[in-house]
């Protein structure tokens, strides 16, 4: 592990304290925990998205218009 150096607000300084300490770590680990599931969201969401892009539409209309929501809702009606 790498030691970094933060500069934080004091309002912010004094949240992580109390934080770590409910959690029963450091400040130093509970930002270190934070900014791994930080990345690893990121991650997921960069993920899902490639998935989306890259996934093949069955809804695509060929250029045609797509019907009204009333059109459709009309249908079942």
């Amino acid at each position: 592990m790498k030691n970094v150096t933060v500069t934080v607000e004091e309002p912010v300084l004094k949240w992580a304290r109390m934080e770590a300490a409910k959690r029963n770590t450091s400040v130093s680990r509970l930002v270190g925990e934070m900014l791994a599931e930080k990345m690893r969201r990121t991650d997921a969401y960069q993920r899902a998205m490639h998935d989306w892009q890259t996934k093949d539409r069955l809804w695509v209309s060929d250029g045609q218009a797509y019907p009204k929501r009333t059109e459709l809702y009309d249908r079942y009606a």
